[in-house]
Protein backbone atom coordinates (compact mmCIF):
# COMPACT_ATOMS: atom_id res chain seq x y z
CA UNK A 1 0.00 0.00 0.00
CA UNK A 2 0.98 3.77 -0.52
CA UNK A 3 0.66 6.49 0.99
CA UNK A 4 0.29 9.65 -0.71
CA UNK A 5 0.13 13.24 0.79
CA UNK A 6 -0.96 16.11 0.17
CA UNK A 7 1.13 19.06 -1.34
CA UNK A 8 -0.03 22.66 -2.02
CA UNK A 9 -0.08 23.68 -5.74
CA UNK A 10 2.64 25.70 -6.68
CA UNK A 11 0.45 28.36 -8.02
CA UNK A 12 -1.24 28.74 -4.84
CA UNK A 13 1.42 28.94 -2.49
CA UNK A 14 0.99 31.92 -0.34
CA UNK A 15 -3.03 30.71 0.37
CA UNK A 16 -1.56 26.97 0.98
CA UNK A 17 1.19 28.63 4.20
CA UNK A 18 -1.50 31.00 5.63
CA UNK A 19 -4.34 28.46 5.73
CA UNK A 20 -2.66 24.89 5.75
CA UNK A 21 -6.01 23.89 3.42
CA UNK A 22 -6.23 20.20 1.91
CA UNK A 23 -6.53 19.87 -1.82
CA UNK A 24 -9.41 17.81 -3.13
CA UNK A 25 -8.84 15.12 -5.82
CA UNK A 26 -11.28 13.91 -8.68
CA UNK A 27 -10.32 10.56 -8.38
CA UNK A 28 -13.52 8.89 -10.68
CA UNK A 29 -15.86 10.60 -13.19
CA UNK A 30 -17.85 13.51 -11.88
CA UNK A 31 -15.88 13.44 -8.85
CA UNK A 32 -18.21 10.84 -6.53
CA UNK A 33 -19.94 7.84 -7.34
CA UNK A 34 -23.36 9.53 -7.25
CA UNK A 35 -22.39 11.32 -10.78
CA UNK A 36 -23.18 14.58 -9.05
CA UNK A 37 -20.50 16.77 -11.06
CA UNK A 38 -19.64 18.73 -7.97
CA UNK A 39 -16.41 19.91 -7.26
CA UNK A 40 -17.64 21.92 -3.58
CA UNK A 41 -14.18 23.25 -2.17
CA UNK A 42 -13.57 25.26 -5.07
CA UNK A 43 -12.13 28.62 -3.08
CA UNK A 44 -9.95 30.27 -5.66
CA UNK A 45 -12.48 30.37 -8.91
CA UNK A 46 -15.52 32.48 -7.98
CA UNK A 47 -18.30 34.33 -10.10
CA UNK A 48 -16.36 37.37 -9.48
CA UNK A 49 -13.02 36.62 -10.62
CA UNK A 50 -14.13 34.42 -13.72
CA UNK A 51 -14.57 36.82 -16.55
CA UNK A 52 -12.28 37.29 -19.46
CA UNK A 53 -10.06 39.57 -18.26
CA UNK A 54 -9.11 37.82 -15.92
CA UNK A 55 -9.54 33.79 -16.52
CA UNK A 56 -8.46 32.33 -19.57
CA UNK A 57 -5.77 29.55 -20.74
CA UNK A 58 -3.09 29.46 -18.95
CA UNK A 59 -0.46 26.80 -20.69
CA UNK A 60 -1.38 23.44 -22.82
CA UNK A 61 0.14 19.75 -23.01
CA UNK A 62 0.65 17.78 -26.37
CA UNK A 63 -1.19 14.10 -26.31
CA UNK A 64 -1.21 11.59 -29.11
CA UNK A 65 -4.65 11.23 -29.71
CA UNK A 66 -8.55 12.18 -29.00
CA UNK A 67 -9.48 12.79 -25.39
CA UNK A 68 -13.10 11.37 -24.56
CA UNK A 69 -11.88 10.27 -20.77
CA UNK A 70 -12.62 12.81 -18.56
CA UNK A 71 -8.94 14.53 -16.87
CA UNK A 72 -8.50 13.30 -13.24
CA UNK A 73 -6.55 14.54 -10.67
CA UNK A 74 -4.75 13.91 -7.45
CA UNK A 75 -2.80 16.26 -5.09
CA UNK A 76 1.17 15.80 -3.62
CA UNK A 77 1.81 12.55 -6.06
CA UNK A 78 5.59 11.41 -5.45
CA UNK A 79 7.37 11.21 -8.62
CA UNK A 80 10.73 9.91 -8.67
CA UNK A 81 13.81 11.91 -9.18
CA UNK A 82 11.29 15.06 -9.19
CA UNK A 83 9.09 14.96 -5.63
CA UNK A 84 5.88 15.82 -4.75
CA UNK A 85 3.43 16.97 -7.41
CA UNK A 86 -0.27 17.63 -8.10
CA UNK A 87 -0.77 15.26 -11.17
CA UNK A 88 -3.28 15.85 -13.61
CA UNK A 89 -4.45 12.14 -15.75
CA UNK A 90 -4.95 11.71 -19.07
CA UNK A 91 -6.04 8.97 -21.43
CA UNK A 92 -6.29 8.73 -24.56
CA UNK A 93 -7.50 7.18 -28.09
CA UNK A 94 -4.77 5.91 -28.93
CA UNK A 95 -4.19 3.63 -25.82
CA UNK A 96 -2.19 5.83 -23.86
CA UNK A 97 -2.07 7.64 -20.19
CA UNK A 98 -0.23 11.13 -19.27
CA UNK A 99 0.29 11.80 -16.04
CA UNK A 100 0.59 15.50 -16.06
CA UNK A 101 1.98 18.35 -13.69
CA UNK A 102 -0.94 19.92 -12.48
CA UNK A 103 0.26 23.02 -12.00
CA UNK A 104 2.60 24.25 -14.47
CA UNK A 105 3.69 23.22 -17.53
CA UNK A 106 7.99 22.81 -16.80
CA UNK A 107 9.70 21.66 -20.06
CA UNK A 108 5.75 20.64 -21.62
CA UNK A 109 6.93 16.50 -20.97
CA UNK A 110 4.89 14.75 -18.84
CA UNK A 111 6.06 13.53 -15.96
CA UNK A 112 5.48 9.79 -16.99
CA UNK A 113 3.97 8.32 -19.66
CA UNK A 114 3.07 4.47 -20.61
CA UNK A 115 1.12 3.53 -23.98
CA UNK A 116 -0.58 -0.30 -24.33
CA UNK A 117 0.43 -0.40 -28.44
CA UNK A 118 3.21 -1.89 -29.81
CA UNK A 119 2.34 -1.29 -33.84
CA UNK A 120 6.22 -3.46 -34.50
CA UNK A 121 4.83 -6.30 -33.00
CA UNK A 122 1.02 -6.00 -34.38
CA UNK A 123 0.05 -3.98 -31.47
CA UNK A 124 -2.51 -1.23 -32.62
CA UNK A 125 -5.71 0.57 -31.10
CA UNK A 126 -8.57 -0.39 -33.35
CA UNK A 127 -9.38 1.24 -36.62
CA UNK A 128 -13.39 2.85 -36.45
CA UNK A 129 -14.26 1.52 -39.80
CA UNK A 130 -13.43 -1.92 -38.00
CA UNK A 131 -15.53 -1.17 -34.84
CA UNK A 132 -18.92 -3.16 -35.90
CA UNK A 133 -21.30 -0.10 -36.20
CA UNK A 134 -19.34 2.77 -38.18
CA UNK A 135 -18.25 6.26 -37.08
CA UNK A 136 -20.81 7.42 -35.43
CA UNK A 137 -19.08 8.72 -32.31
CA UNK A 138 -16.75 11.18 -34.69
CA UNK A 139 -13.70 9.13 -33.20
CA UNK A 140 -10.93 7.90 -36.25
CA UNK A 141 -9.47 4.82 -33.62
CA UNK A 142 -10.56 3.41 -30.22
CA UNK A 143 -8.46 2.83 -27.49
CA UNK A 144 -9.17 3.87 -23.87
CA UNK A 145 -12.30 5.45 -23.92
CA UNK A 146 -13.96 4.85 -20.49
CA UNK A 147 -12.79 7.56 -17.98
CA UNK A 148 -10.35 5.64 -15.82
CA UNK A 149 -11.00 5.43 -11.83
CA UNK A 150 -8.16 6.39 -9.19
CA UNK A 151 -7.98 4.25 -6.03
CA UNK A 152 -6.03 7.06 -3.41
CA UNK A 153 -5.79 4.62 -0.22
CA UNK A 154 -3.57 2.39 -2.98
CA UNK A 155 -2.17 4.83 -5.27
CA UNK A 156 -3.37 2.59 -8.13
CA UNK A 157 -5.22 4.31 -11.35
CA UNK A 158 -7.16 1.13 -12.91
CA UNK A 159 -7.72 1.82 -16.51
CA UNK A 160 -9.16 -0.54 -19.61
CA UNK A 161 -7.13 -0.42 -23.14
CA UNK A 162 -8.96 -1.33 -26.32
CA UNK A 163 -5.97 -3.21 -28.81
CA UNK A 164 -6.49 -4.82 -31.99
CA UNK A 165 -3.59 -7.46 -31.77
CA UNK A 166 -2.52 -9.53 -35.32
CA UNK A 167 -5.94 -9.46 -35.98
CA UNK A 168 -7.63 -10.47 -32.62
CA UNK A 169 -9.40 -7.77 -30.51
CA UNK A 170 -8.66 -7.56 -26.72
CA UNK A 171 -9.83 -5.04 -23.62
CA UNK A 172 -7.44 -5.53 -20.71
CA UNK A 173 -7.86 -4.10 -17.25
CA UNK A 174 -4.92 -2.38 -16.06
CA UNK A 175 -3.68 -1.35 -12.80
CA UNK A 176 -0.96 1.38 -12.46
CA UNK A 177 0.98 2.61 -9.79
CA UNK A 178 -0.05 6.83 -10.42
CA UNK A 179 3.48 7.69 -9.11
CA UNK A 180 5.38 6.26 -12.28
CA UNK A 181 2.68 4.29 -14.42
CA UNK A 182 4.36 0.73 -13.76
CA UNK A 183 2.32 -1.61 -13.92
CA UNK A 184 1.10 -3.55 -10.65
CA UNK A 185 2.03 -7.35 -9.77
CA UNK A 186 -0.92 -9.35 -11.94
CA UNK A 187 -1.44 -6.28 -14.19
CA UNK A 188 -3.11 -6.60 -16.48
CA UNK A 189 -6.36 -8.96 -17.10
CA UNK A 190 -7.73 -9.49 -20.29
CA UNK A 191 -11.26 -8.91 -20.00
CA UNK A 192 -13.56 -12.08 -20.88
CA UNK A 193 -16.76 -14.17 -19.89
CA UNK A 194 -19.97 -15.39 -20.44
CA UNK A 195 -23.52 -15.43 -19.48
CA UNK A 196 -26.42 -17.85 -20.33
CA UNK A 197 -29.69 -17.35 -22.23
CA UNK A 198 -32.39 -19.01 -23.29
CA UNK A 199 -30.62 -19.69 -26.53
CA UNK A 200 -27.46 -20.96 -24.91
CA UNK A 201 -24.02 -19.20 -23.85
CA UNK A 202 -23.77 -15.31 -25.11
CA UNK A 203 -20.09 -15.13 -24.99
CA UNK A 204 -18.21 -11.31 -24.25
CA UNK A 205 -17.81 -10.42 -28.08
CA UNK A 206 -14.85 -8.12 -27.74
CA UNK A 207 -14.90 -6.20 -31.62
CA UNK A 208 -18.47 -4.79 -31.34
CA UNK A 209 -18.45 -3.65 -27.46
CA UNK A 210 -17.23 -0.22 -26.56
CA UNK A 211 -15.78 -0.09 -23.45
CA UNK A 212 -17.43 3.93 -23.26
CA UNK A 213 -19.03 4.21 -19.73
CA UNK A 214 -16.40 5.66 -17.14
CA UNK A 215 -14.90 3.13 -14.64
CA UNK A 216 -16.51 2.73 -10.81
CA UNK A 217 -14.39 1.96 -7.95
CA UNK A 218 -17.40 0.92 -5.01
CA UNK A 219 -16.08 -1.15 -1.77
CA UNK A 220 -12.96 -2.37 -3.33
CA UNK A 221 -15.00 -3.58 -6.53
CA UNK A 222 -13.74 -1.88 -9.75
CA UNK A 223 -16.93 -2.50 -12.71
CA UNK A 224 -16.51 -2.07 -16.42
CA UNK A 225 -19.23 -1.74 -18.16
CA UNK A 226 -19.61 -1.75 -22.16
CA UNK A 227 -22.15 -0.85 -24.79
CA UNK A 228 -22.00 -0.40 -28.00
CA UNK A 229 -20.09 1.78 -30.48
CA UNK A 230 -23.22 3.68 -31.75
CA UNK A 231 -25.61 1.00 -32.98
CA UNK A 232 -26.89 -1.99 -30.94
CA UNK A 233 -26.87 -4.68 -33.90
CA UNK A 234 -23.83 -6.62 -32.12
CA UNK A 235 -23.72 -5.80 -29.05
CA UNK A 236 -25.18 -5.99 -25.45
CA UNK A 237 -25.17 -4.45 -22.27
CA UNK A 238 -22.23 -5.98 -19.82
CA UNK A 239 -20.95 -5.17 -16.82
CA UNK A 240 -17.67 -6.68 -15.43
CA UNK A 241 -16.33 -6.78 -11.88
CA UNK A 242 -13.35 -7.53 -10.51
CA UNK A 243 -11.02 -6.97 -7.16
CA UNK A 244 -7.39 -6.74 -7.47
CA UNK A 245 -5.87 -7.73 -3.83
CA UNK A 246 -1.90 -6.24 -4.98
CA UNK A 247 -1.08 -9.29 -6.71
CA UNK A 248 -3.47 -10.69 -9.32
CA UNK A 249 -7.21 -9.69 -10.26
CA UNK A 250 -10.11 -11.62 -9.42
CA UNK A 251 -13.49 -11.47 -11.29
CA UNK A 252 -16.34 -11.58 -8.93
CA UNK A 253 -18.99 -10.52 -11.24
CA UNK A 254 -20.52 -10.55 -14.79
CA UNK A 255 -23.84 -9.13 -16.06
CA UNK A 256 -25.54 -9.00 -19.23
CA UNK A 257 -28.79 -6.90 -19.50
CA UNK A 258 -30.26 -8.87 -22.35
CA UNK A 259 -29.17 -12.42 -22.48
CA UNK A 260 -31.94 -13.62 -23.97
CA UNK A 261 -31.99 -11.59 -27.50
CA UNK A 262 -28.99 -11.07 -30.11
CA UNK A 263 -27.92 -8.08 -28.76
CA UNK A 264 -29.51 -4.90 -26.94
CA UNK A 265 -29.61 -3.05 -24.01
CA UNK A 266 -26.13 -0.82 -24.36
CA UNK A 267 -24.93 0.25 -21.44
CA UNK A 268 -23.03 3.83 -22.92
CA UNK A 269 -24.86 6.64 -21.00
CA UNK A 270 -22.92 9.45 -22.81
CA UNK A 271 -19.48 7.62 -21.04
CA UNK A 272 -21.04 8.24 -17.92
CA UNK A 273 -20.13 5.98 -15.25
CA UNK A 274 -22.26 3.69 -13.60
CA UNK A 275 -23.54 4.78 -10.03
CA UNK A 276 -23.61 3.33 -6.78
CA UNK A 277 -24.91 4.06 -3.11
CA UNK A 278 -22.95 3.62 0.28
CA UNK A 279 -24.43 0.02 0.55
CA UNK A 280 -22.42 -0.85 -3.17
CA UNK A 281 -25.97 -1.13 -5.10
CA UNK A 282 -25.43 0.06 -8.97
CA UNK A 283 -27.37 2.12 -11.04
CA UNK A 284 -27.28 2.51 -14.65
CA UNK A 285 -29.87 3.17 -17.74
CA UNK A 286 -30.15 0.97 -20.43
CA UNK A 287 -30.09 1.92 -24.36
CA UNK A 288 -32.49 0.11 -27.28
CA UNK A 289 -33.27 -3.19 -26.78
CA UNK A 290 -36.23 -5.86 -25.80
CA UNK A 291 -37.67 -5.39 -22.47
CA UNK A 292 -39.21 -8.66 -21.16
CA UNK A 293 -38.62 -8.22 -17.52
CA UNK A 294 -42.18 -7.40 -16.28
CA UNK A 295 -42.98 -11.05 -17.51
CA UNK A 296 -40.23 -12.50 -15.53
CA UNK A 297 -37.74 -11.94 -17.93
CA UNK A 298 -33.88 -10.72 -18.16
CA UNK A 299 -34.17 -8.41 -20.67
CA UNK A 300 -34.13 -4.53 -19.88
CA UNK A 301 -33.43 -2.44 -22.57
CA UNK A 302 -34.49 0.91 -21.97
CA UNK A 303 -34.98 0.62 -18.10
CA UNK A 304 -33.23 2.07 -14.63
CA UNK A 305 -31.94 -0.74 -13.05
CA UNK A 306 -30.45 -1.18 -9.18
CA UNK A 307 -27.82 -4.23 -9.43
CA UNK A 308 -27.16 -5.74 -6.50
CA UNK A 309 -24.20 -7.58 -5.03
CA UNK A 310 -24.59 -10.61 -3.16
CA UNK A 311 -22.11 -13.77 -3.02
CA UNK A 312 -20.42 -12.54 -6.31
CA UNK A 313 -23.40 -12.77 -8.19
CA UNK A 314 -24.88 -9.39 -9.71
CA UNK A 315 -28.22 -9.61 -10.18
CA UNK A 316 -31.22 -7.14 -10.77
CA UNK A 317 -32.67 -5.68 -7.73
CA UNK A 318 -34.91 -3.65 -8.61
CA UNK A 319 -35.75 -1.11 -11.57
CA UNK A 320 -38.16 1.28 -13.05
CA UNK A 321 -38.62 1.05 -17.09
CA UNK A 322 -40.99 3.65 -18.53
CA UNK A 323 -44.92 2.54 -19.85
CA UNK A 324 -43.69 3.86 -23.20
CA UNK A 325 -40.66 1.32 -23.66
CA UNK A 326 -41.65 0.37 -26.54
CA UNK A 327 -42.05 3.48 -28.57
CA UNK A 328 -38.37 4.90 -27.28
CA UNK A 329 -37.15 1.35 -28.36
CA UNK A 330 -38.99 1.79 -31.82
CA UNK A 331 -37.64 5.16 -32.25
CA UNK A 332 -34.28 5.29 -31.41
CA UNK A 333 -35.15 6.94 -28.06
CA UNK A 334 -32.58 5.74 -25.79
CA UNK A 335 -33.39 5.96 -22.30
CA UNK A 336 -29.38 5.03 -21.50
CA UNK A 337 -28.79 7.93 -23.32
CA UNK A 338 -27.11 9.71 -20.06
CA UNK A 339 -26.05 8.75 -16.76
CA UNK A 340 -28.21 8.57 -13.64
CA UNK A 341 -27.39 10.96 -10.89
CA UNK A 342 -28.22 9.89 -7.50
CA UNK A 343 -29.70 12.65 -5.06
CA UNK A 344 -28.36 13.54 -1.30
CA UNK A 345 -30.16 11.73 1.22
CA UNK A 346 -33.65 13.40 2.33
CA UNK A 347 -35.64 13.58 5.22
CA UNK A 348 -39.39 12.21 4.48
CA UNK A 349 -40.88 8.83 3.31
CA UNK A 350 -38.56 8.90 0.17
CA UNK A 351 -34.82 9.37 1.49
CA UNK A 352 -33.25 7.83 -1.45
CA UNK A 353 -33.72 9.28 -5.26
CA UNK A 354 -32.29 9.00 -8.14
CA UNK A 355 -33.19 11.65 -11.12
CA UNK A 356 -32.42 10.87 -14.85
CA UNK A 357 -33.16 11.92 -18.74
CA UNK A 358 -33.14 10.50 -21.73
CA UNK A 359 -33.30 10.96 -25.47
CA UNK A 360 -36.92 11.96 -25.31
CA UNK A 361 -36.38 14.71 -22.85
CA UNK A 362 -38.38 13.32 -19.94
CA UNK A 363 -37.17 13.74 -16.66
CA UNK A 364 -37.34 10.54 -14.08
CA UNK A 365 -37.15 10.95 -10.15
CA UNK A 366 -37.21 7.45 -8.89
CA UNK A 367 -37.30 5.94 -5.09
CA UNK A 368 -34.45 4.34 -4.88
CA UNK A 369 -35.65 1.98 -2.51
CA UNK A 370 -38.90 0.85 -4.40
CA UNK A 371 -38.23 1.92 -8.08
CA UNK A 372 -41.81 1.07 -9.41
CA UNK A 373 -40.97 -1.60 -11.97
CA UNK A 374 -43.23 -1.11 -15.50
CA UNK A 375 -46.79 0.09 -15.78
CA UNK A 376 -48.39 0.02 -18.76
CA UNK A 377 -50.73 2.52 -18.78
CA UNK A 378 -48.35 5.96 -17.48
CA UNK A 379 -45.76 6.47 -15.10
CA UNK A 380 -47.57 7.10 -12.31
CA UNK A 381 -45.62 4.59 -9.82
CA UNK A 382 -42.72 7.39 -9.51
CA UNK A 383 -42.31 9.71 -7.51
CA UNK A 384 -42.34 12.47 -10.08
CA UNK A 385 -42.57 12.72 -14.33
CA UNK A 386 -41.71 15.76 -15.66
CA UNK A 387 -42.89 14.53 -19.58
CA UNK A 388 -40.35 16.44 -22.25
CA UNK A 389 -38.66 18.84 -19.42
CA UNK A 390 -35.70 19.25 -20.93
CA UNK A 391 -33.81 18.80 -24.86
CA UNK A 392 -32.50 14.73 -25.73
CA UNK A 393 -30.11 14.31 -22.24
CA UNK A 394 -26.43 13.17 -23.77
CA UNK A 395 -25.05 14.04 -20.62
CA UNK A 396 -25.87 13.51 -16.96
CA UNK A 397 -27.82 16.19 -14.61
CA UNK A 398 -25.59 17.70 -12.05
CA UNK A 399 -26.41 18.64 -8.20
CA UNK A 400 -25.82 21.94 -6.11
CA UNK A 401 -27.32 23.75 -3.68
CA UNK A 402 -30.79 21.73 -4.00
CA UNK A 403 -30.73 22.76 -7.55
CA UNK A 404 -30.83 20.32 -10.56
CA UNK A 405 -28.80 21.19 -14.02
CA UNK A 406 -30.18 19.58 -16.69
CA UNK A 407 -28.24 20.47 -20.19
CA UNK A 408 -30.26 18.61 -23.20
CA UNK A 409 -29.20 18.70 -26.83
CA UNK A 410 -30.08 21.98 -28.45
CA UNK A 411 -32.04 23.36 -25.24
CA UNK A 412 -31.05 25.64 -22.72
CA UNK A 413 -29.00 24.92 -19.51
CA UNK A 414 -31.68 24.36 -17.05
CA UNK A 415 -31.50 24.68 -13.52
CA UNK A 416 -34.66 23.00 -11.44
CA UNK A 417 -35.07 23.36 -7.52
CA UNK A 418 -35.27 20.17 -5.43
CA UNK A 419 -37.19 20.95 -2.32
CA UNK A 420 -38.96 18.10 0.10
CA UNK A 421 -37.80 15.76 -2.08
CA UNK A 422 -39.51 17.06 -5.76
CA UNK A 423 -38.20 19.16 -8.11
CA UNK A 424 -39.98 21.84 -9.40
CA UNK A 425 -42.44 21.22 -12.33
CA UNK A 426 -40.50 24.06 -14.62
CA UNK A 427 -36.70 25.62 -14.48
CA UNK A 428 -36.28 28.28 -11.75
CA UNK A 429 -33.65 30.05 -14.30
CA UNK A 430 -32.49 28.71 -17.37
CA UNK A 431 -30.04 30.45 -20.24
CA UNK A 432 -30.90 30.89 -23.90
CA UNK A 433 -30.74 27.57 -26.16
CA UNK A 434 -26.92 26.44 -26.41
CA UNK A 435 -25.38 24.06 -28.88
CA UNK A 436 -23.55 21.44 -26.34
CA UNK A 437 -20.41 18.95 -27.35
CA UNK A 438 -19.70 18.26 -23.78
CA UNK A 439 -21.07 17.21 -20.54
CA UNK A 440 -21.45 20.14 -17.50
CA UNK A 441 -19.66 20.16 -14.19
CA UNK A 442 -19.93 22.13 -11.00
CA UNK A 443 -17.33 24.34 -8.87
CA UNK A 444 -18.27 25.99 -5.76
CA UNK A 445 -17.23 26.38 -1.94
CA UNK A 446 -19.93 24.53 -0.11
CA UNK A 447 -23.46 26.70 -0.84
CA UNK A 448 -21.17 29.81 -2.50
CA UNK A 449 -19.89 30.59 -5.62
CA UNK A 450 -21.49 28.03 -7.96
CA UNK A 451 -20.04 28.05 -11.47
CA UNK A 452 -21.33 25.46 -14.44
CA UNK A 453 -18.66 24.63 -16.99
CA UNK A 454 -19.55 23.29 -19.84
CA UNK A 455 -18.40 22.86 -23.57
CA UNK A 456 -20.28 24.06 -26.24
CA UNK A 457 -19.94 24.31 -29.95
CA UNK A 458 -21.84 23.01 -33.09
CA UNK A 459 -20.09 20.32 -33.69
CA UNK A 460 -16.52 18.65 -32.27
CA UNK A 461 -14.98 20.98 -34.44
CA UNK A 462 -15.69 23.73 -33.15
CA UNK A 463 -15.74 23.58 -29.17
CA UNK A 464 -15.38 26.16 -26.42
CA UNK A 465 -15.29 26.54 -22.91
CA UNK A 466 -18.11 28.04 -20.96
CA UNK A 467 -18.81 29.23 -17.77
CA UNK A 468 -21.87 30.05 -16.06
CA UNK A 469 -23.00 31.65 -12.56
CA UNK A 470 -24.48 28.75 -11.04
CA UNK A 471 -27.38 30.83 -9.56
CA UNK A 472 -28.83 32.88 -12.42
CA UNK A 473 -27.31 31.17 -15.30
CA UNK A 474 -25.92 34.17 -16.70
CA UNK A 475 -22.69 33.57 -18.72
CA UNK A 476 -19.31 34.61 -16.86
CA UNK A 477 -16.78 33.69 -19.79
CA UNK A 478 -16.40 31.95 -23.14
CA UNK A 479 -13.17 30.78 -24.87
CA UNK A 480 -14.57 32.64 -27.79
CA UNK A 481 -13.91 35.67 -25.85
CA UNK A 482 -10.68 35.63 -26.33
CA UNK A 483 -9.69 33.69 -28.95
CA UNK A 484 -6.33 33.98 -29.86
CA UNK A 485 -5.61 33.51 -26.43
CA UNK A 486 -8.07 30.77 -25.25
CA UNK A 487 -9.08 29.09 -28.54
CA UNK A 488 -10.41 25.37 -27.07
CA UNK A 489 -9.76 23.35 -30.62
CA UNK A 490 -11.40 20.69 -31.45
CA UNK A 491 -13.03 18.33 -29.44
CA UNK A 492 -14.58 14.65 -28.63
CA UNK A 493 -18.03 13.93 -28.16
CA UNK A 494 -19.34 14.24 -24.07
CA UNK A 495 -15.94 16.08 -23.24
CA UNK A 496 -16.05 16.97 -19.09
CA UNK A 497 -14.05 19.68 -17.99
CA UNK A 498 -12.32 19.08 -14.42
CA UNK A 499 -11.98 21.74 -11.58
CA UNK A 500 -9.34 21.32 -9.19
CA UNK A 501 -7.81 23.98 -6.96
CA UNK A 502 -8.30 26.92 -9.63
CA UNK A 503 -7.33 24.76 -12.72
CA UNK A 504 -9.79 24.20 -15.13
CA UNK A 505 -8.85 21.12 -17.42
CA UNK A 506 -10.09 20.19 -20.36
CA UNK A 507 -9.10 17.67 -22.89
CA UNK A 508 -9.59 18.29 -26.72
CA UNK A 509 -8.67 16.11 -30.11
CA UNK A 510 -4.80 16.97 -29.30
CA UNK A 511 -4.38 18.38 -25.93
CA UNK A 512 -4.89 18.90 -22.79
CA UNK A 513 -5.59 22.75 -22.44
CA UNK A 514 -5.46 24.01 -18.73
CA UNK A 515 -7.24 27.16 -17.44
CA UNK A 516 -7.25 29.41 -14.70
CA UNK A 517 -6.69 32.79 -13.04
CA UNK A 518 -4.05 34.87 -15.31
CA UNK A 519 -0.93 35.70 -13.88
CA UNK A 520 -1.82 39.51 -13.92
CA UNK A 521 -4.78 39.15 -12.30
CA UNK A 522 -6.15 40.91 -9.54
CA UNK A 523 -8.82 39.23 -7.38
CA UNK A 524 -11.68 41.50 -6.91
CA UNK A 525 -13.18 42.98 -3.63
CA UNK A 526 -14.60 40.65 -1.32
CA UNK A 527 -12.05 37.89 -2.12
CA UNK A 528 -9.46 36.97 0.74
CA UNK A 529 -6.97 34.72 -1.31
CA UNK A 530 -4.15 35.95 -3.20
CA UNK A 531 -1.84 34.08 -5.36
CA UNK A 532 1.43 33.44 -6.89
CA UNK A 533 3.63 32.05 -9.54
CA UNK A 534 6.26 30.61 -8.03
CA UNK A 535 8.31 27.07 -7.95
CA UNK A 536 6.53 23.64 -6.83
CA UNK A 537 6.72 23.47 -2.76
CA UNK A 538 5.88 20.90 -0.25
CA UNK A 539 4.35 20.72 3.06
Amino acid sequence: MKAHSVACSALFVLVCLASGAAQTGVPTYHNDNSRTGQTSSETFLTPRNVNVNSFGKLFAYDVDGYVVAQPLYWPGVSIANIGKRNVVFVATQHDSIFAFDADHPGNGRPLWSVSFINPSNGVTTVPITEQGCGSGTGYTEIGITGTPVIDSSAGILYVVAKTKENGSYFFRLHALDITSGAEEPGSPIVISGYVRGKNGTVPFDTLPQLQRPALLLANGTVYVAFGSNGCDSHAHGWIMAYTYDGTSFQQVGIHNTSPNVAAGGSLWQAGVGLAADISGNLYFATANGKFDADSGGPDFGDSIVRLGVSGGILGESDYFTPYNQGTLAANDLDLGSGGVLLLPIQQGSTPHLLVHAGKEGTIYLVDRDNMGHYNPNDNSQIVQCLTKAVGAMFSVPIYWNNRVYFSGKADALKAFSFTDGLLSTSPIRQTGKLSVVGIPSISANGNTNGIVWHVLGTSQKTGKLAAFNAMSLVKLYDSEMQPVRDALGGVAHFITPTIANGHVYVGTQTQLLVYGLLPTAHLTKGDTQTRSLGVPVTH
